[in-house]
């Protein structure tokens, strides 16, 4: 006779930023799982309005919390009694703080890694996720067991998309246009970008992002005479229309857990040249799925920008097998997927 059993209880902790990569797709992720109707989820987050907003509007169930410092005791007293009433079966725990301030308990603690963390902050759970194979390696040398860690990348926001005019932003129709995202951080090496693109004859540059940089980041177009090349575009929200809209995405990072711009690249058929930080590197075929081009190079990524803006037959070509590759290996649906396995293989062994 078979046995009829409740859906697995799923615990989603997070104390992120109000912006940013894995943000969104720790919305992408829940919001998937939940259309699946396979699990009972819910999400614990800091009170950001909109990301509570587009969680409810997913169907996920979320609260709220500060997830202060340590001396904020009353509010991870606050979170801990929430997450033990909500009675998890698992509790999968998103970058260092919400792996902190979530405790051992009678659940199975799954820790999630986006990037090369510090792992002391994550030793106390049962098992972990690294987004690419690079940060699973990282684990198992930091002393984590090999059979306990699970590789599951990210996938793309695949809501389709109108490209935006190609006259936005203030930007001629008539010359190449390239396209640049993320956090206005050193990691990201968009310094290496605008000395690259500085050795480019024509084009406009689209830097869509924000963060401690940006001030040096102007300083620097002045200094290399780009000012009228470059759009600063802050903060977006729509970087796949973005990149719906230009002729090549570019991602100069120097360090790079995954890269989850390749793949929203890939998925919205926008050739792309990266730097060969951890996660692009891993992830492109360099020549095949996209350009590869070492680190804090500015002459080989200029060289990459430069041959590809007059060869859009290959343009063309890296697009397509790169967008082919993504919905075999990296679609909602196969990453989904690998989550739910991983769910009923830990809970069920719990």
């Amino acid at each position: 006779m078979a046995v009829n059993r409740e859906p697995l209880r799923i615990a989603q902790a997070l104390a992120g930023a109000s912006e940013g990569g894995a943000e969104k797709f720790f919305t992408r992720l829940a919001t998937g799982l939940q259309r699946t109707g396979a699990i009972a989820q819910k999400a614990f987050i800091r009170g950001h309005h909109h990301r509570l907003e587009s969680l409810k509007n997913g169907g996920v169930t979320a609260e709220g919390f500060r997830f202060g410092g340590p001396l904020h005791q009353i509010d991870h007293f606050r979170f801990r009694r929430a997450l033990r009433a909500f009675h998890p079966d698992i509790v999968l725990t998103w970058m260092s703080r919400a792996s902190i301030l979530t405790p051992p308990g009678d659940y199975t603690l799954v820790s999630r890694l986006g990037h090369y963390y510090n792992l002391k902050y994550y030793r106390h759970a049962d098992y972990w996720i690294g987004i690419s194979k690079g940060i699973c390696d990282h684990l198992v040398r930091g002393g984590m067991p090999a059979e306990r860690i699970f590789h599951i990348p990210n996938f793309a926001d695949e809501a389709e998309v109108s490209p935006l005019p190609r006259d936005s932003f203030d930007t001629p129709t008539d010359c190449p246009l390239l396209l640049a995202a993320g956090r206005l951080h050193r990691n990201k090496g968009f310094d290496t970008l605008l000395r690259a693109f500085s050795r480019v004859p024509e084009g406009i540059l689209w830097l869509a992002g924000s963060g401690p940089e940006e001030k040096a980041l102007k300083s620097l177009c002045e200094e290399l005479g780009l000012t009228e090349r470059v759009r600063f575009l802050g903060w977006r929200d729509d970087v796949t229309a973005l990149m719906s809209t230009v002729d090549i995405f570019i991602c100069p990072s120097r360090h790079e857990g995954l890269g989850s711009v390749v793949v929203e690249a890939w998925a919205h058929g926008c050739p792309i040249i990266a730097t060969a930080s951890q996660g692009p590197a891993e992830l492109i075929d360099s020549g095949v799925t996209g350009i590869v081009t070492p680190i804090d190079e500015p002459g080989a990524l200029a060289d990459a920008i430069n041959k590809l803006v007059i060869d859009e037959a290959a343009r063309y070509q890296l697009a397509e097998e790169a967008r082919s590759h993504y919905w075999k290996k990296f679609s909602r649906e196969v990453i989904v997927e690998q989550y739910l396995q991983l769910f009923r293989q830990v809970g069920r062994a719990a």
